[in-house]
């Protein structure tokens, strides 16, 4: 069970990781007010949807990885010698 707290752990650094030059460049290309509700309501939506982009992509990557492996799994007992 630590081994998966220890990836939730390293997730959320990355996620904050992620968050802090995102959150600066929208407040500086876009002029946006972290004091006004509205501007960090769209900040928040953006982020969002940029996590949510990310995990589909993330779920793709894994999805792809488990695939191939189970295949070159496959490849490889029809390989091993039989005893």
């Amino acid at each position: 069970m630590s081994k998966n707290i220890d990836v939730v752990k390293i997730l959320v650094i990355v996620i904050i990781g992620m968050f802090i030059p995102f959150l600066g460049s929208l407040v500086i290309v876009y002029g946006m007010d972290l004091t006004n509700f509205d501007d960090v309501l769209k900040i928040g939506s953006t982020f969002g949807y940029f996590l949510l982009i990310f995990g589909v992509e993330l779920v793709i990557v894994y999805l792809y990885y488990a695939i191939s492996n189970k295949v070159v799994g496959k490849k490889l007992d029809e390989y091993k010698p039989k005893k």
